[in-house]
């Protein structure tokens, strides 16, 4: 069966072919006959009626600074494809959620991975909330003093940008730190969205684990050990990835968070666990294929086209 496959995704020239999750998807679509289309997230439109993409037909080649040849350039039809991903990095702003928008209108005719929708109700950082005993502490609020207020609960805490993405703006506040107000007022400079605060987990000086699931179904982790005098495990600041396999109480996290995944269309979700606890799932475009790859052998990304094969044939 060969599919017509639609990658959006920020541009392919600069991806380092090695870690790229995008990059190993388009690889295996390829390796399957699936003919395959790229274009960039500001190339998507709507024209009366017809959501479109100006881009190329792709081809890719696991060869360093020659890893991408393109076709000659078209405007397409998205109802026409068979498949498209949804594969942009955030930050989950307003760009990225008018892409959602746009892709759930051919759904009907066209399978989106992962389901726009869903994406779009689900950001990583808040379908988390859904499973309160199985994440620490949590709070989102943008005043200041109700963020004061959980610190003084909590002690040590961690605060983010709630739509942020790759450990950017993470900082850890211990109890008498004093930059809160400071970074409360730096934040809210950038944009008008609240923050969100955890309880600290001392676990993750041991690695904060990526576990892959694939329909619902976990397929396999990598742990990501924070850098010397780091408190952020990302790849992306210096996290080292290493082998490990699921615990019981990974595999009981996954357990419960599955079939909803399953349910809602997210067919590709990295979750993130530190110790025993469920700090984010990410539905948005989660990373980690190739090094779970090399570490066990295990093809994720044929298992994704498989459950992604076997939705199209349904």
């Amino acid at each position: 069966m060969s599919l017509k496959v639609a990658i959006q995704m920020d541009p392919i020239g600069p991806i380092n072919i090695d870690a790229d999750s995008t990059f190993r998807i388009a690889e295996e679509a390829q390796a399957r006959g699936h003919r395959l289309f790229y274009y960039t997230p500001d190339k998507l439109a709507y024209r009366e009626g017809r959501v479109t993409a100006r881009g190329w037909p792709l081809t890719v080649r696991r060869e360093k600074g020659n890893h991408y040849s393109l076709g000659e350039a078209a405007e397409v039809d998205l109802a026409d494809f068979d498949v498209v991903w949804l594969r942009q990095d955030p930050p989950f702003d307003m760009g990225y959620i008018t892409t959602t928008h746009l892709l759930d209108m051919i759904r009907d005719t066209t399978l989106v991975v992962n389901d726009p929708f869903w994406v779009r109700n689900y950001p990583e950082k808040l379908l988390v909330l859904r499973f309160q005993d199985l994440t620490p502490p949590t709070m989102i609020a943008r005043d200041l003093d109700t963020l004061r207020g959980f610190r003084s609960a909590h002690g040590d805490v961690i605060l983010k940008p709630l739509y942020g993405n790759g450990g950017a703006g993470v900082f850890k506040l211990s109890q008498g730190d004093g930059n809160l107000a400071s970074l409360h007022e730096l934040f809210s400079g950038i944009n008008r969205e609240p923050l969100i605060m955890q309880k600290f987990l001392p676990a993750v000086a041991k690695g904060d684990k990526r576990i892959i699931l694939v329909d619902g179904e976990p397929v396999g982790a990598i742990n990501r050990v924070p850098a010397a005098g780091e408190t952020r495990s990302n790849m992306h600041v210096g996290g080292r990835p290493e082998k490990v396999a699921l615990t019981d109480r990974d595999r009981e996290i996954c357990a419960r968070i599955g079939p909803l995944l399953r349910e809602k269309g997210q067919i590709f979700v990295g979750i993130d666990v530190i110790g025993d606890w469920l700090t984010e799932i990410n539905v948005t475009s989660p990373t980690g294929i190739q090094e779970l790859e090399r570490f066990d052998g295990t093809n994720i990304a044929a298992q994704i086209w498989l459950a992604i094969e076997a939705r199209r044939v349904d």
